[in-house]
């Protein structure tokens, strides 16, 4: 495969997972039959149009470039922030994935060695995406704060941040999450005849379930994005998105975090698993039904 077919492909993976994760109907985020007060399905599906060719040049300039470069693209068709944290995670997938042969094993390896090599010019422009994207309840922090100059390498300054924002801590592990926890239930689901929609939602589930999110926690306290995660610990049990009760359950779950505000949008375990999506896909994950975890 040529370089420029490669970048195409690395790209359209990236842009899938992006439309599978929104169209998949996760409780309390944006999907076809949900919209927030600043953004709805549309935005979504402009955005992932919108960051193809800065993921398709992934290998071809620094990580922090992409990542700036995405987050304008995005910011030219949609006027609220739809996907920065999926930018921050798609961008060293998807160069990992360019700088190494098309299987699960050495795009681990890649992303390990992209992260790596994040330099303080790849902080600098990371910051500024972020800057420019305005993540609602970021706060301040007493290191490295997005709001002024860095001076320690992307990949540092993630660390710094690791404890309070689940996206950070993927930094910090190497995608230690999404390809031990959030992949694997994915490929499970698949293999067990989900069908895309519902195995997106059974792996967001086993997320939420799994871990506080990190989104709710910053706007509304640790305390409540604990309860979050109880409630989804009682939707798996109820069977989730495999039986009748576990579906009352998800539609309960939905309900209960929808507000005028979104404040209780678990939107950092929406991005892990639309990095999880990535990772199936760029495995060549969608065809595969063998459950190969």
């Amino acid at each position: 495969m040529s370089p420029t077919a490669r970048a195409a492909e690395v790209a359209a993976a990236a842009q899938l997972a992006c439309l599978l994760e929104a169209s998949a109907p996760k409780p309390g985020n944006v999907s076809p039959l949900a919209r927030f007060h600043d953004a709805t399905y549309e935005d979504f599906l402009a955005s992932a149009v919108a960051i193809g060719p800065a993921l398709a040049a992934a290998g071809e300039r620094p990580l922090g470039a992409t990542i700036r470069a995405a987050v304008e693209a995005t910011a030219r068709w949609v006027p609220s922030n739809t996907n920065l944290g999926l930018i921050l995670l798609l961008a060293p997938l998807a160069r990992a994935a360019l700088l190494s042969s098309p299987d699960d094993a050495a795009l681990r390896a890649s992303v390990a060695t992209t992260l790596g090599e994040t330099t303080v010019a790849d902080a600098r422009e990371a910051y500024a995406a972020i800057r420019q994207a305005r993540p609602a309840g970021l706060g301040r922090s007493p290191e490295q704060d997005v709001a002024g100059p860095p001076t320690v390498t992307l990949r540092d300054a993630m660390a710094l941040a690791a404890p309070r924002d689940a996206i950070a801590r993927e930094y910090a592990t190497d995608f230690q999450t999404t390809f031990d926890a959030a992949a694997p239930v994915l490929r499970r689901g698949l293999a067990a005849g989900l069908s895309w929609s519902d195995a997106v939602v059974e792996t967001y589930l086993t997320l939420l379930a799994g871990w506080p999110d990190t989104h709710i926690a910053r706007k509304l306290g640790p305390e409540e994005a604990v309860r979050v995660q109880q409630r989804a610990r009682e939707v798996i049990d109820a069977g989730g998105v495999r039986t009748p009760a576990g579906r009352a359950a998800i539609a309960a779950l939905d309900g209960a975090l929808r507000d005028k505000r979104n404040a209780r949008n678990p939107g950092a375990t929406a991005d892990l698993t639309g990095a999880a999506i990535c990772v199936v896909l760029l495995e060549g994950g969608w065809g595969r039904r063998d459950g190969r975890a």
